[in-house]
């Protein structure tokens, strides 16, 4: 019987850590992802912007410095609509959270080294920090558009 119930530990510690992995490696890209496109939309808009000053200055038609203008637009609205920062950030700051976590659980510091079941606190753990990220992000996806309350 004791057998089996440090079996029964040994495989729920296996995949409380595999989970925990799991969403590290998961956040971690996605928040290298996300800071990848935001620097991408950032310096374009960026090179864009300054164009549009050099070609008028240069002597090039208007439509060159329009169009300009218009990818500027365009590339901060795809920032605004994917929200690549912000994303970044907040994936970052998780991947982290979960990063710290595994080290105090592996090291049994902080509170899992007076918890009575270490590995559950952490299985609790990771998943409320997963579980406030999904929150957030289902809270972001779902507020209406701020209206203008001034105007009719």
């Amino acid at each position: 019987m004791g057998s089996q119930a440090n079996s029964d530990a040994e495989r729920a510690r296996e995949v409380t850590l595999a989970r925990l992995e799991d969403q590290i490696n998961w956040y971690d890209r996605k928040s290298a992802n996300s800071r990848i496109w935001h620097m991408r939309l950032k310096v374009g808009t960026l090179l864009c912007a300054a164009s549009i000053p050099f070609s008028a200055a240069m002597g090039a038609h208007a439509y060159v410095g329009g169009g300009l203008g218009v990818l500027v637009v365009i590339l901060e609205g795809f920032q605004q609509l994917f929200q690549f920062h912000a994303n970044w950030v907040s994936y970052r700051g998780t991947c982290e959270s979960l990063k710290h976590e595994k080290y105090l659980f592996l090291g049994l510091a902080g509170p899992y080294a007076t918890a009575a079941n270490p590995q559950r606190m952490l299985a609790e753990r990771v998943e409320g920090t997963v579980s406030v990220e999904n929150a957030k992000w289902v809270a972001q996806e779902t507020r209406p558009e701020k209206k203008d309350e001034s105007r009719p």
